[in-house]
């Protein structure tokens, strides 16, 4: 059967990238939903103003489920809350994900490895949790 991956994102990342996170093999045979939180700048966030945010979204899971699909990649996209433990656990409530992996952007607005969403993920969650950095190059 398999593998269900759920996969974190808050900027594109390739079917590459996917595939140096689990391996080749599982990549190419896995079932992956892809989740990109509405990450919104906290004054827009006061204001009530989550368009842009979920626009954005929107944007960088479509364009990620492309690159995954391009390389043979079963893939399918959706976006998430703005706090992404928020966006995983939403997911995880109609998706039976066997592993969870979060694409971390070490020069990106949003760092979720400095902000400590790596740890809060693997202590929350059942299934396994992983993360990669992903720089320009690799995503």
């Amino acid at each position: 059967m398999a593998k269900r991956i759920l996969a974190l994102v808050s900027e594109p990342v390739s079917g590459e990238a996917l595939k140096s996170a689990v391996g080749k093999d599982i990549a190419e045979q896995a079932e992956v939903l892809v989740v990109a939180p509405a990450l919104n700048k906290s004054w827009r966030f006061w204001l009530s103003d989550p368009d842009e945010a979920i626009e954005r979204a929107e944007a960088i899971q479509e364009e990620t489920v492309d690159r995954m699909d391009d390389v043979g990649i079963d893939a399918a996209g959706g976006t998430g809350e703005s706090d992404p433990l928020l966006a995983l656990q939403d997911a995880l409530a109609t998706y039976d994900a066997d592993e969870i992996v979060l694409f971390v952007h070490p020069h990106g607005e949003k760092n979720w490895l400095e902000e400590g969403i790596v740890d809060q993920a693997k202590e929350r969650f059942s299934q396994p949790v992983r993360h990669i950095l992903v720089d320009e190059d690799s995503a």
